[in-house]
Formats: C-alpha cells, sequence, structure tokens
C-alpha cells in the first residue's frame, strides 16, 4: 500500500461539497481509503489515528482542504493526482455556470426576494455569522453546520426566539416545512401531525412511520441535539412546542428526543400542561418517572411513538394501537424461532452496523435486560465502549456516522463502502449469529442503494454457503414510496434475497435480539 497526501492552500468548499468530492475520490480505481478534510487540529489527529496522516500534509492549517490517500499497490499516483484535480476543476465549474450560486445572504436575498428561510452549510467557524446575518433580514434558519459554539448557539436561539423565529440546528440534518423536506427527509403526506424533534433520524423515522400508515405530517422541526441541554435549555423546542400548539393545522404534537436536560423537562412539562391536544413523547433511555404527572404519553420505542400518534390523529384509543404492537411482537417471535433453528452452535452474537445514531441507541436500549455483554463506539443505557471501533466484540452496535468513521469521508447515508466492508468482515466471523442494518431512504441519502448493498449481500451468501452455515440479514427501510427511492421497490429487492425487512428499526431490532436470544445468550 502507498500512502500519500496533497494540501489545496486557502482552498474552501462548504461541507455538502466536500462530501460530494470525497464520495468520488473514493471510488476511483487503486483508491483503498481516503479522506478529505479541511486541515483543523481534530481533523489531523483522526487521519494520525487512522494511518491516513504523511509528512506532506502535517504542517496544513485549518483554512486548506487536505486530501489523504492509501493506494494500491503499484497504482501510479500521479495519475490518481491528475483525476482528483479534474473532480475539483468540476466542482469549481459548476459552482461558476449554468447552476450559479449566489456568495452572501443578500446576494441569495436578490435572486428570491420573498425567502423566509436560510439552510447553511458552510464551515462551522463562519456558520453562525451567517445564520445571525440571515436572523437580522427575518429569515428562520436551518443550521446544517455544526462546530459551532455553545455560547453563538444560545445567541442565535435568544436572538431568534425574540423576534419569534426559528434557529434549526447547529447540526441539524433533518426538517420538514410547509411539506417541503430539508436535508435529509423524506417525502411524507400532509397531515394533521406535528413533530418537535431534537434527533435527525429519529425524525425521519417517525415521519416515514406516520405517512406508510396513511396519516401525515403538518409540520417537522428539527432544533439540532444539543438544544435540549442544560446550556441552550431547549430554546426551539419550547418554541417548536408552542407554535404547534397555535398552528390550526395540528391536532397531534408528537416530541422526539434522548433524555432532555432535568431542567429542559421542567420546562418541557410546565409548557405541555398548557396545551389542549395530544402529546406523544419519545425520550429514547428516560424513565417514566422523569415525565411523572405530565399529560405527555410516553412511548418506548420510536414506533410505539409514531403509532401513538396516528391512533390519536385518528382518534382511536391506546388500546388499538397496542394491539396492533402486540400483533407484531407475537410475528416477530415467530419468526426468530424459524431462524434461530438455522443457525450453528458457533453463532452467538449479534452484529448491528447503523448509519442513524438514534436507530444505534434504540437498538441499545432493546438489548437491556435481554443480552449481556453488549459493546457500542457510542454506548447507551448499559452498554459497554468497545476498545477498539474497527473490532467487534461480543455483540458489537455500530453508528457508522460517527464522526471517528465519516471525518474527511462520506456519511453511511450516502456512500456505504465504509459499512460493506464490515458487513463482509463480520459475515466472515464464524461467531456472527445475526446481522442487523438499517436503509435510510430519502434525499440526502444514497440514490441508489440497492446498486450498493445488493452485491455485498450476494458475496455474504458466497461465504457463509463455503462454510457451511446460514447468516440472517435483519433490516430496517426508513423511507417512503414517494421519495426518490421508493420503499417498496427497495423492500421488495432485499427480500429477493432473503434480507428479512422489517417495518421499523425496533422490529427489525426485536426480531435480531430475539433470534439471538434463543441460542442462550
Amino acid at each position: 500500500m502507498n500512502i500519500i497526501g496533497i494540501i489545496k492552500k486557502g482552498e474552501y468548499y462548504d461541507s455538502i461539497s466536500i462530501m460530494l468530492i470525497a464520495k468520488q475520490i473514493s471510488e476511483l480505481d487503486g483508491v483503498i481509503d481516503s479522506a478529505t478534510v479541511m486541515g483543523t487540529k481534530e481533523n489531523k489527529s483522526i487521519l494520525t489515528s487512522s494511518g491516513l496522516m504523511t509528512p506532506d500534509i502535517q504542517p496544513a492549517g485549518e483554512m486548506d482542504l487536505i486530501v489523504a490517500l492509501k493506494l494500491k499497490e503499484g497504482v501510479d499516483s500521479k495519475n490518481v493526482l491528475s483525476m482528483i484535480d479534474e473532480i475539483f476543476k468540476a466542482t469549481k465549474k459548476s459552482d461558476d455556470g449554468e447552476n450559479f450560486a449566489p456568495q452572501s445572504i443578500d446576494g441569495a436575498l436578490n435572486v428570491l426576494p420573498d425567502a423566509n428561510l436560510a439552510m447553511i452549510s458552510v464551515a462551522g467557524r463562519y456558520a453562525g455569522d451567517v445564520a445571525m446575518q440571515s436572523l437580522q433580514r427575518g429569515l428562520h434558519v436551518m443550521l446544517f453546520s455544526d462546530n459551532v459554539s455553545l455560547e453563538k448557539e444560545i445567541e442565535l436561539k435568544k436572538y431568534a426566539r425574540d423576534k419569534n423565529l426559528f434557529v434549526m440546528g447547529p447540526d441539524c440534518g433533518t426538517a420538514i416545512i410547509n411539506g417541503v423536506p430539508l436535508a435529509f427527509a423524506n417525502v411524507v403526506n400532509r397531515g394533521n401531525i406535528g413533530i418537535v424533534a431534537a434527533s435527525g433520524t429519529g425524525l425521519q423515522e417517525v415521519s416515514c412511520l406516520i405517512s406508510n400508515a396513511g396519516c401525515g405530517i403538518s409540520q417537522a422541526i428539527g432544533t439540532g441535539g444539543r438544544d435540549v441541554k442544560k446550556e441552550i435549555g431547549g430554546i426551539m423546542f419550547i418554541e417548536g412546542m408552542k407554535a404547534l400548539a397555535n398552528d390550526p393545522a395540528t391536532n397531534v404534537i408528537l416530541l422526539v428526543s434522548k433524555p432532555p436536560a432535568t431542567e429542559v423537562v421542567e420546562k418541557i412539562i410546565s409548557v405541555a400542561h398548557g396545551i389542549k391536544k395530544p402529546i406523544v413523547g419519545i425520550f429514547l433511555g428516560a424513565t417514566q418517572e422523569l415525565f411523572k404527572g405530565s399529560n405527555i404519553h410516553q412511548a418506548l420505542t420510536l414506533e410505539e411513538a409514531a403509532s401513538l400518534s396516528v391512533g390519536y390523529s385518528k382518534k382511536e384509543n391506546a388500546s388499538a394501537v397496542t394491539d396492533v404492537l402486540k400483533k407484531r411482537e407475537a410475528e416477530i417471535i415467530k419468526m426468530a424461532k424459524e431462524e434461530s433453528t438455522k443457525l450453528s452452535p458457533a453463532q452467538k452474537y449479534l452484529r448491528a452496523l447503523y448509519s442513524g445514531g438514534t436507530f444505534c441507541d434504540e437498538a441499545q436500549l432493546l438489548c437491556q435486560n435481554v443480552l449481556s455483554e453488549v459493546y457500542s463506539n457510542i454506548p447507551f443505557g448499559s452498554s459497554k465502549k468497545l476498545k477498539d471501533s474497527w473490532k467487534s466484540d461480543k455483540h458489537t452496535i455500530l453508528d457508522l456516522g460517527d464522526d471517528e468513521f465519516t471525518v474527511g469521508k462520506p456519511h453511511p447515508m450516502i456512500d456505504y463502502s465504509t459499512r460493506n466492508k464490515r458487513i463482509l468482515a463480520e459475515a466472515g466471523d464464524p461467531e456472527t449469529a445475526v446481522i442487523l442494518l438499517d436503509i435510510v431512504l430519502g434525499y440526502g441519502s444514497n440514490m441508489n442503494p440497492l446498486a450498493e448493498i445488493i452485491p455485498v449481500i450476494k458475496e455474504v451468501k458466497k461465504i457463509t454457503t463455503q462454510q457451511k452455515r446460514y447468516l440472517p440479514i435483519v433490516c430496517s427501510a426508513t423511507g417512503t414510496d414517494k421519495d426518490p427511492q421508493n420503499r417498496t421497490a427497495v423492500v421488495t429487492a432485499l427480500e429477493a434475497e432473503d434480507v428479512k425487512v422489517m417495518e421499523s428499526n425496533a422490529a427489525a431490532s426485536r426480531l435480531a435480539i430475539n433470534i439471538v436470544s434463543r441460542k442462550g445468550n
């Protein structure tokens, strides 16, 4: 292998452009691994730990772009670098040609004077100032960028609240406003259920489950995960609740988050008491005690939260929802019995490889009190921290969208290459009993997921057939038939390869856990 790196001094690209460039570079012939990042101290540290640092790129500064490459033996590095130059030239050309993009907020408003929302995706050190400029011009803000300071987030959100504006983010990847999906989001039915979410994939899951159940979304407001922390105080989460309470198109309010800070919980409960509409809450990992005395109907999973919201939307009672979920559980147990009998004695462990961080958390919670020795790179609940995220240990549940896997690379919802390599590694481990996956569809995600995942599933079959064993692959598919990828088409193709595709991540997790637990773990 040959590791090389180049610095593009003083060159700046927005984060989405960098992800697209990184994906094209990773697909070049002869490239085993690659990273495309700005030269910050943190990024250089990650390049070092991942074996992609070279003396040539060590001097890079924060304003410089780094491309680091691991090449196959014998590959002509000059040829690869020439192709990379062409990728950058093509990216610049698209910015300068007919796809002209304004270079400032005022320039954008000259093109679209009636716009009332700015979506911002620039480097974090600039994102806060651009967001404030947008607010000062009367625009709501969706702040896709991360690495914005706490102090700046507080300043932005207090300013926005005082001006009756919204700041969604920083690090907000999903929202659906007036029926328009923003960033990573799905095409869902319009309807009377309003969502406030401090979780991107959580919002995608509940909005799709609601839409697939025949109901719809009025507004889906993302806040960024840090909003419900003590320091921010849930400023936009609270404002989102108030907005939906006053929205005549919203009859049911659904709240999605990890457990907020205690101070924020008190505010949420206080605001909820003043709302006369049904409120459903999924606060992953929170105890029932935390919301005791509130009028928020707590759910234990994203699927249950979506089902309860649908029930309220249709004016059904909660017992009807419970009956549906019990029927689903019975089906899962039956499937698990059938699958577990096909496994060899050596197959003992669950290996879950997620692109959605919230799904990774949800799976870990569902493992509690069922499986022992559960490890993760982002431990949640009773799980333990993996010593090496690149190597599974016992039951392993990974978030492949975490920074350690994605710095300088496209997110695994866009580029499946990192996960595909891990799937094959897990398939080759004779102790793997089940592989659990998520496939997230919609705008922002991979537009052709089957082209990337089906060949890998076929390769898994070859490996396990050679080793004379059966390895179930269980999967959820978050999306709708209105998404560009079409959920039904994706599910049909996966099922044709004998993948067990479930309606939700909760159902897929329960099936995988049931299969493994019946092996006596």
